[in-house]
């Protein structure tokens, strides 16, 4: 059974931790850098990106974040996460953990008050995934081995490179879990 951890510093911890186990997987709240040893994929939740971001300094999390990137091991960030794992961010001179190649803006969707659902046909995962936006980043440019998953008008809102996955919306604030699914379906090949 693969291992999945949900990075548990802030944001929507139980919610995928709820939607990993409806999976099938094992799912670890990791609070410790050392808990990154004994599992084979994470999830970086949504939450405050720049307050997240304080916690995993505060915590020690930047290095061994990306040291376990460098092991090949998967990591799939939410919309906050998205915005941690991306190289670029508008506005912004540096990045969090750099890994996945794209460029991202914060807040693009607007307010908490202009939170909405949509229904998103996703590449490889569903043609009708309902998306919760909230205060939700999107993908404004995407690196040459980047996949482009999904749209909402014309915008970017989901993407695979290699063994990273982002998306823009939060699919743990739902009942469907296929976009945890194709997670740890990556993680389960990875680990092969």
């Amino acid at each position: 059974m693969v291992k999945i951890g949900v990075l548990g510093l802030q944001g929507a911890v139980r919610e995928h931790v709820r939607s990993i186990e409806a999976c099938g997987a094992e799912a670890v709240v990791v609070k410790k850098v050392e808990q990154l040893q004994e599992i084979d994929g994470l999830i970086i939740p949504g939450g405050e990106s720049t307050t997240m971001r304080r916690l995993m300094d505060q915590y020690g999390f930047i290095e061994p974040l990306k040291e376990f990137a460098a092991k090949g091991k998967p990591m799939f960030g939410t919309c906050a996460g998205l915005i941690i794992l991306a190289k670029r961010i508008v506005g912004y001179e540096e990045p969090h953990l750099g890994l996945m190649d794209i460029t991202v803006e914060r807040n693009s969707f607007g307010r908490q008050r202009e939170s909405f659902e949509a229904e998103l046909a996703i590449a490889g995962v569903a043609d009708d995934f309902v998306g919760v936006f909230i205060r939700a980043p999107h993908i404004v440019e995407v690196g040459e081995d980047v996949e482009i998953l999904a749209k909402h008008e014309d915008r970017i809102v989901a993407a695979r490179h290699g063994q990273f996955l982002g998306c823009s919306f939060h699919p743990e604030l739902t009942d469907d879990h296929r976009m945890t699914q194709y997670f740890i379906n990556i993680v389960k090949e990875a680990k092969e």
